[in-house]
């Protein structure tokens, strides 16, 4: 264990680190300086979600701990699979009989824990979409490294697949939907399969993506196509002719980000967070940030999430492990995709998903699974540091 400790503390990813470190503690502040007006409103204390989210991150630190001290190969054992693929399981059918949501957006997403936490299963079903691809692809090549990925011997996974793709489209949460399935497609292409081969195993996700969610439609159209969802395509459309309604937040998010300029008006300043924006703290927090800090504060985020998906990225590319590989690949696909998702529904380039931005906006599911995933990546770049120092004849 101390040999364990010393080879962990020497090879620590310390950039990676204080980079999610300070996202998280800058969100932080985001979090208080946005949400003291919808607090108010609420009936709240003016710090209420300021406090929410700082026990969230503690407990949040804690996954991180968690994450990076577990060697990342025992994702890969066919117990912690089955475990894995049995937590979800579970937890998609509390969601389907026993979930709740907010009203009037058509989602059903969320189940509490025995009254002590609200927790949202299609997070966590994230990172276990990434843990069990990179898990069962590793485990097929593992033996025989000869053996060609294809969409015939890599059946497990697409049932799994298709199993919480289904699960989540019931919940109606397209935004979702939509990161698991790139998610999905992230970890193939960092398999080794072949380009054609990738090709066809995307053509097939396609198919059967559509199928479950026209079967989704035929059943509980009603549910899915509901006045909130089709208002937003709406003002993805023309936001300004329905400004007073579907169009309203999508509006307020432009007016905010105009007003911040270079420097923004000052932390604590903006104007449309006080009743004009709708949950600020949330999918909406990047408008605050750019009326408050401008566009050097929206730089800074950006900046600290690229360096995130970079790292991953890069680790992806130079490891010689097919499972480190993997697992940074779809951590890297995670992050990319719901923070192009979310900047995406603001800027008016696709329509509102009501995806939060990791690390920085209010909630709790979020910030647990990203801290845990986080904590994962940096176990690999421990690793892979090792490695290298072996290399090189050093310790």
């Amino acid at each position: 264990m101390r040999k364990y400790l010393s080879y962990y503390i020497r090879n620590f990813d310390y950039a990676l680190f204080f980079d999610y470190i300070f996202l998280c503690l800058f969100g932080l502040v985001m979090i208080y300086s946005s949400s003291i007006m919808v607090a108010l409103v609420d009936g709240k204390e003016p710090d209420y979600y300021y406090k929410k989210q700082l026990f969230n991150l503690l407990v949040s630190f804690f996954a991180f701990a968690v994450g990076a001290f577990i060697p990342y190969k025992h994702y890969s054992r066919k117990k912690i699979m089955v475990f894995m693929v049995g937590l979800i399981t579970i937890l998609m059918f509390w969601v389907f009989f026993f979930g709740f949501g907010e009203s009037g957006t058509g989602s059903k997403s969320w189940i509490s824990l025995f009254g002590l936490m609200s927790f949202q299963p299609s997070e966590l079903a994230k990172l276990i979409i990434i843990l069990y691809f990179a898990g069962t692809f590793y485990r097929k090549t593992l033996n025989n490294p000869t053996v060609e990925l294809n969409p015939n011997n890599i059946i497990y996974p697409i049932i799994v697949w298709i199993f919480i793709i289904f699960f989540v489209a019931l919940e109606t949460d397209l935004g979702a939907v939509l990161i698991i399935s790139g998610i999905a497609i992230g970890v193939v292409a960092a398999s080794g399969i072949r380009i054609r081969t990738f090709f066809k195993f995307f053509a097939e996700l396609v198919v059967l993506g559509a199928a479950v969610l026209g079967f989704i439609l035929l059943i509980k159209g009603d549910k899915f196509l509901t006045p909130n969802r089709i208002g937003r395509i709406k003002a993805f459309i023309n936001p300004f002719e329905y400004e007073q309604g579907s169009g309203h937040q999508v509006i307020q998010g432009y007016i905010a980000i105009g007003s911040g300029g270079l420097e923004g008006v000052g932390l604590g300043q903006s104007v449309q967070k006080l009743g004009y924006l709708p949950e600020p703290q949330t999918d909406f927090i990047m408008a605050v940030i750019a009326e408050e800090l401008g566009l050097m504060g929206v730089a800074i985020v950006l900046g600290g999430l690229g360096f995130i998906v970079f790292k991953a990225l890069l680790i992806a590319l130079t490891t010689k492990d097919p499972l480190a590989r993997m697992i940074a690949a779809g951590i890297a696909s995670w992050i990319a995709i719901q923070t192009f998702i979310n900047l995406g529904g603001l800027s008016g380039l696709i329509p509102l998903t009501g995806v939060t931005l990791p690390f920085i906006s209010y909630g709790g599911s979020s910030i647990l699974v990203l801290s845990f995933a986080m904590g994962i990546l940096i176990n690999i770049s421990m690793y892979e540091k090792l490695e290298k120092r072996k290399l090189r004849g050093t310790k």
